[in-house]
């Protein structure tokens, strides 16, 4: 290979003849790399392995001479360093192990460390720290003092702890969403069951307000029922008012009535449960034997609850016997009390 001798004082500015014609290539090194270097890593949040040897043991078993034809080669395809074990700068350092005071092998090095070097820092940024260790070992034994190793060594560790905390972070805001959800899940639970609870109660209320509003309404009607009885009564009465003739002035009054017997009415059993109170005005007729021979409901307080019982209680009722028959009014009441 020829390799012009570069000046230790101008190794990282001059190119020899031969890198010369791969600095076209400089922008697109990592674009024409093999795929294996570009490979990202299979688990970012997993600290990488410690890196292999800088050289792979089958490069440096190859002789002085194979190793300087497969360099040639290695740099006219454009594998300056990579992929591992098939490329120049395995090569070169592995030719400079066997041959320390070769000239051209250190320039050709000293010109490969910068591309080198810059192929390493963009495997710091993709996160592929096991080729960024690979490379950075290239790098420390083509020159262990080079100045780039520790701000390498030290953006490596540096990436991989912040790669751990994404990690980190990830899983936290996992577990952070899972419980957010079991929470959300549990308060609509919660809400489902508050509004069950609350529709029952409306429900009820509303029930109960309907059977407010019927008892009313049948309460007002036997008072209208009621009312309109005793319309009708006073009407009868004023219809029926004659002038009296002297066999009627002769009969006694109703209030001169005198009860023998007064059976009182049996409460009805529905009634009684209930807790209902009433009373009943009814007109019997009472004959010259003091039996009652005609018994009718005026009025009832409420309606068609009492009414039986009244009628068959006074139509067992007994008076003192009279001149002629009488038509009188009782009001018979009820209380369960």
């Amino acid at each position: 290979m020829s390799v012009a001798t570069i000046s230790k004082k101008s190794r990282w500015v001059a190119l020899s003849p031969v890198v010369l014609a791969l600095a076209v290539a400089v922008a697109g090194c990592s674009k024409d790399e093999p795929a294996s270097t570009a490979a990202p890593a299979a688990a970012p949040a997993a600290v990488a392995a410690p890196p292999a040897p800088a050289v792979s043991a089958q490069v440096q078993a190859m002789g002085a001479d194979e190793l300087r034809a497969a360099a040639n080669k290695a740099l006219a395809e454009n594998r300056i360093y990579a992929p591992g074990g098939d490329n120049a700068m395995e090569y070169y350092l592995a030719l400079r192990d066997k041959l320390p005071s070769d000239p051209a092998v250190a320039s050709a090095l000293t010109d490969l460390m910068p591309y080198t070097l810059i192929a390493t820092e963009q495997s710091i940024g993709r996160d592929d720290f096991v080729e960024a260790q690979r490379l950075s070992g290239l790098l420390e034994k083509a020159d262990p003092k080079a100045p780039a190793l520790p701000r390498l060594k030290q953006s490596i560790a540096a990436a991989q702890l912040a790669v751990t905390a994404r990690a980190e972070t990830a899983k936290t805001k996992e577990v952070t969403d899972a419980e957010a959800k079991v929470l959300e899940t549990k308060r609509l639970a919660q809400q489902a069951e508050q509004q069950r609870v609350a529709a029952e109660a409306l429900a009820t209320q509303q029930q109960q307000d309907a059977a407010r509003k019927a008892e009313a309404d049948r309460v007002a009607a036997a008072q209208r029922e009621a009312a309109a009885a005793a319309q009708r009564e006073a009407a009868a009465r004023t219809a029926t008012t004659t002038p009296a003739t002297p066999a009627a002035a002769a009969r006694p009054a109703a209030n001169a009535l005198k009860v023998v017997s007064s059976p009182s009415p049996r409460y009805p059993p529905e009634a009684l449960r209930a807790g209902t109170s009433g009373e009943v005005l009814v007109e019997i007729t009472v004959g010259t034997d003091g039996s009652v021979t005609n018994a009718r409901v005026v009025r009832a307080t409420p309606a068609r609850v009492f009414d039986r019982e009244a009628l068959n209680a006074v139509r067992r009722w007994k008076f003192e016997p009279i001149d002629a028959p009488t038509t009188t009014r009782r009001t018979l009441a009820f209380n369960p009390g």
